[in-house]
């Protein structure tokens, strides 16, 4: 007889390792990227499986980079792949298995023990495991039997909206169409994805201003602007591949602005890894300034940047009095807020407010890049719309060298959002998929990611279905949706590697093993291909060339087709077949989506092609009277209490959002440790703390308070008063609650803290 289910611990557990401080680098890139490319991709696929699957990253003829979804250029070298890109490819192409065996072996409350760097070590998940009720193990399960308990479990729903359906942005846009069309099919628009935790802000920022939640810009502007400005984005990291744009801007004479808390590697010197077989052994500094805003500060940045654009001229009236609406007011605004509250929001000297201001002024093409910096704040979306105001003074849209550049992080994110995963579509986007599947559907707003949790803490949610990520690691108030989840009834995975999510899970659990983006799909007809859409909205193939790591592996279109089969019911879709060529998924594609017209035909195309976009098309923008829209906002409230500091969650360099590849931090010096709390050394000095002091973090929020414990403190350049610390870690500490006006995105960027000293200190100089 099986016993009862164990208590499962949320936590994340502590890490044990030597920590080790270095002087954090001053260049990107070079030949330290190549041998940790090298390291990672031989430890990980070994030589056959690194030479074949690496000269077929971001090739037209190969698979789309799982890393990120910065643009490939028109014409390609041999290597068009970057170190975290190659981490990527090896971290799902590696040697290692997880099987049967395993979960045997291991408990839930075991692998809850362990690491996240632990888990994800272990390899390829290479079929399909269930966990019972009253079971602590996994085991193996047959598709089919899987299949059956999730759809037997739908259909005795009480409602369709008791379902929730997540979607991590790696999804491509074949099987998230056929995922949202299945869901939405079914009787909800419960569809939350990780965009909600991300650009949502951006979304709603650039979608209620300029009437596209996109960006506006093309990978060849970055050669024809005049200035660039870099703002809340470590690209060093994240996005690697964007630093090759940025050398070559520069090297045309373009001005790059960094805007951070902290000074990142990335933006100070970088070295293409293949100009050394040029003979090349010379580095390009990028930032032409850093302002090192502090966290929460960058409204007030720009709205400094704004005020001096103003003064100095270059505004183009012709463009403010035929296409926009709303500059006066935004103009009086910013003239009128004082610079003495400027610099003490913002953190900078009014000279270098006014010097990057005058740049802006006397820029006659300007691009405005962001990421998480911007948008994971409360005010996420205004401050957005203040970058808005700021290019729109001078007509920065829809011409040569100019535009948003919002950049995403998982590789098909927005055109996951492009094709429907979203769980709050317009009516004109559900009316034409109405034509296109021959099906009614809902039209009820569901719920976010931050509303779906709240649903299962209180027992609104009985099936919760996760097509990728790790949603447990990705959320906010880790202790609160830990308890959540343990509300649902089942929690479906569909997964290529373990993760936490596997272990913290619902009352009955399914892992779905699926192909990866780097491996052939073989089904009835052939070989398929799939499509992504990158951050620049040029959408285009990828193939995967590698032998999948088991027989049993499905394909993501194929689970999603096969579970619709069998829970719908004289669905006049025929889910099936259309997996038989995913020819048929794009030629419904055709018929149910703006803008993806002879789909089947323009995806071959050797570059792809590009979605339309109004405001960098033709200078039109699709808002309700046409133009583009200034907005006027007030500075918001950076006060916290005198024993109080405000941090901001962040990536390692040896990491993939929650996917961690090892326990360095090589830019930053950080090395072997990842529960470190970066601190400013004047403020560790009024502490008394030395290097590695153990410290206790207490967020506070509208009278709650959230604990972690045993934080080993370091000095870092960061301003101070801010506080800085590796996620998921630290994702306990972000409220719930704590999230961005209109885009409800949760506010890891902004948490404000206490600090006190843990019981076991094991100080050291």
């Amino acid at each position: 007889m099986r016993s009862m289910r164990k208590p499962v611990s949320h936590n994340v557990p502590l890490d044990q390792n030597r920590l080790r401080l270095t002087k954090p680098k001053k260049q990107a890139a070079g030949i330290p990227a190549v041998i940790s490319s090298g390291k990672h991709s031989l430890k990980k696929m070994g030589i056959t499986r690194t030479v074949k699957s690496l000269t077929m990253v971001n090739q037209k003829s190969g698979f789309d980079c799982p890393g990120c979804a910065w643009p490939d250029p028109e014409h390609r070298t041999t290597f068009e792949f970057c170190e975290n890109g190659a981490k990527a490819v090896a971290d799902e192409a590696t040697k290692a298995r997880v099987d049967a065996e395993f979960f045997s072996k291991y408990s839930i409350q075991d692998l809850a023990k362990k690491s996240d760097y632990w888990l994800n070590n272990q390899g390829r998940i290479v079929e399909p495991m269930y966990l019972d009720k009253d079971s602590n193990n996994y085991s193996p399960i047959s598709w089919d039997d899987a299949l059956s308990k999730i759809s037997d479990k739908l259909n005795i729903l009480s409602s369709p909206n008791k379902a929730v359906f997540y979607t991590s942005g790696r999804t491509s846009n074949e099987a998230a169409f056929l995922y949202q069309a299945f869901i939405r099919s079914f009787g909800t628009n419960n569809l939350p994805d990780c965009s909600n935790m991300c650009h949502e802000s951006s979304g709603k920022g650039l979608g209620s201003t300029i009437g596209i939640g996109k960006g506006t810009v093309r990978l060849e502007d970055f050669d024809h602007s005049d200035l660039i400005l870099v703002i809340g984005q470590n690209p060093g990291t994240n996005h690697p591949r964007m630093l090759t744009a940025l050398r070559d801007a520069k090297k045309k004479g373009s001005k790059i602005i960094h805007i951070n808390p902290l000074p990142e590697a990335g933006l100070e010197r970088f070295k293409h890894p293949q100009d050394y077989m040029k003979l090349d052994f010379k580095s390009t500094k990028l930032s032409d300034y850093h302002l090192q805003v502090k966290i929460g500060g960058d409204a007030a940045l720009i709205k400094g940047l704004i005020k001096v654009h103003i003064e100095s001229g270059g505004i183009d009236l012709d463009f403010i009095n035929d296409s926009t609406t709303g500059y006066q007011s935004m103009c009086e605004n910013a003239i009128n807020t004082p610079w003495d509250r400027i610099v003490r929001d913002s953190g900078v000297e009014r000279t270098l407010i006014e010097e990057v201001g005058l740049l802006c002024a006397r820029s006659k093409a300007t691009i405005a890049c962001w990421a998480m910096g911007l948008t994971q704040h409360r005010n996420g979306v205004s401050v957005i719309q203040e970058v808005v105001n700021l290019l729109l003074i001078g007509g920065h849209v829809g011409r040569k060298g100019s535009g948003f550049c919002p950049v995403r992080g998982h590789s098909n994110v927005q055109g996951d959002r492009t094709v429907g995963i979203w769980e709050a579509p317009s009516n004109s986007f559900l009316d034409k998929m109405e034509l296109g599947l021959k099906v009614a559907l809902p039209r009820k707003h569901g719920y976010d990611v931050v509303n779906s949790i709240k649903a299962m803490d209180s027992g609104e949610v009985d099936v919760f279905f996760c097509m990728g990520g790790n949603f447990i690691s990705a959320t906010p108030d880790t202790r609160f949706t830990a308890d959540a989840l343990s509300n649902v009834d089942l929690v479906v995975q569909v997964s290529t590697k373990l993760n936490r999510s596997h272990v913290v899970t619902g009352r009955e659990a399914l892992i779905l093993p699926c192909l990866g983006r780097t491996e052939l799909d073989v089904q009835q007809s052939g070989e398929q291909f799939v499509s992504v859409e990158n951050s620049m909205g040029i959408v285009h193939m990828s193939r995967g060339n590698l032998k999948p790591a088991s027989k049993s592996l499905k394909s993501e279109p194929w689970i999603v087709a096969s579970l619709a089969d069998k829970t719908l019911e004289d669905s006049p879709i025929p889910w099936l077949d259309l997996i038989d060529s995913y020819d048929g998924i794009r030629d419904l594609m055709s018929k149910s989506l703006f803008g993806f017209e002879d789909y089947n035909s323009r995806v071959r195309e050797e570059n792809g092609f590009y979605l339309p976009n109004p405001p960098r098309d033709s200078r039109t923008f699709e808002t309700n009277d046409g133009k583009a829209h200034f907005t006027t906002h007030s500075l918001p409230s950076l006060d916290v209490e005198s024993d109080q500091y405000v941090m901001m969650t962040l990536r390692s360099h040896d990491q993939y959002n929650t996917t961690i590849y090892g326990l360095d931090d090589r830019y930053r010096g950080i090395k072997g440790n990842r529960r470190i709390l970066m601190m400013n050394s004047l403020d560790m000095l009024d502490r008394n703390w030395k290097t590695r002091q153990m410290i206790d973090i207490t967020s506070h929020f509208e009278n709650e308070t959230r604990v972690s414990k045993n934080w080993l403190v370091i000095p870092y350049d960061i301003p101070s008063g801010n506080i800085a610390a590796y996620f998921p870690e630290a994702n306990e500490l972000v409220p719930l609650n704590s999230t961005a006006e209109l885009s409800n995105t949760p506010t890891s960027k902004w948490i404000v803290c206490s600090l006190g000293e843990s019981n076991n200190s094991d100080e050291e100089e």
